[in-house]
């Protein structure tokens, strides 16, 4: 028989399988199992798992909650397009806006302390990234995002979009500091 032609015998199926196709395939079968079962042990006994708190908004009312947040606490400005940099106090709802080519604005945050992080994209699907720590998130329009965030390392951190948003894809990067 070769697998380039149809088989002789159109039934195929109908033949017995031999052994050691057999023992791959009781071995495939087994290791899907092990892994369902890992995610779903996984999802429930990992320290890992993000919440899933998540709340559909307009643009309109999250630019609102943002803006009022950074005319409350911002500290400083900076880069050559004066973003704001905000010092919320522990405890807070932070929010951070993912927009063609930027995050908006620059955090601030107390190591050990405990904020309310409020994620979306205005206009396109991105991607929040926080380097070097490996988190993870898909920031969809429409969507509110709550991530509660207890940072236990200080220093400069990097927001990198992971999601292909367009030309200036490689150049959406934000900062969050942690003291």
């Amino acid at each position: 028989m070769s697998a380039i032609l149809p088989p002789s015998e159109r039934l195929w199926y109908k033949h017995p399988i031999d052994r050691v196709e057999g023992t791959w395939i009781a071995i495939a079968l087994t290791w899907c199992l092990i892994m369902f079962f890992m995610m779903v042990g996984w999802h429930i006994w990992g320290d890992q798992n993000l919440s899933t708190e998540t709340y559909r908004t307009t643009p309109e009312r999250f630019t609102e909650k943002t803006q009022a947040m950074v005319d409350k606490y911002t500290v400083r400005t900076e880069t050559d397009e004066k973003i704001p940099v905000v010092a919320p106090p522990p405890g807070s709802d932070v929010y951070l806006i993912a927009r063609l080519w930027n995050f908006w604005p620059i955090l601030e945050l107390e190591k050990g302390k405990t904020y309310r992080l409020h994620l979306t994209a205005l206009d396109y699907n991105h991607g929040f990234s926080l380097q070097p720590t490996n988190i993870n998130i898909q920031m969809v329009p429409g969507f509110e995002h709550v991530v509660t965030v207890t940072p236990n390392q200080s220093g400069q951190f990097s927001i990198v979009c992971n999601e292909f948003c367009g030309i200036g894809h490689h150049q959406m990067v934000g900062r969050l500091y942690v003291k």
